[in-house]
């Protein structure tokens, strides 16, 4: 399976990044749980990296790139 990504993506500005990740927290967690889940991240040494690996372990590669172009293209999807 092929997945192709548009060569023509934007960079974002980090204050974008903040205001969509709160928005969208906000909105799947609700304000109290978001406010908390911020906290957490602050609070306890957080490795990224380590995190993401752990996150998607049990998906297959093809799996992982089928959702990741639905993601960038959910009318296709």
């Amino acid at each position: 399976m092929r997945v192709y990504f548009d060569r023509g993506v934007t960079m974002r500005s980090n204050t974008v990044i903040k205001n969509e990740g709160m928005r969208i927290l906000t909105e799947r967690l609700g304000p109290v749980d978001a406010g908390k889940f911020i906290v957490l991240l602050r609070r306890e040494p957080f490795d990224y990296t380590e995190w993401r690996q752990d996150l998607y372990k049990d998906m297959a590669l093809d799996e992982f790139l089928q959702k990741a172009n639905e993601h960038r293209n959910p009318a296709k999807a």
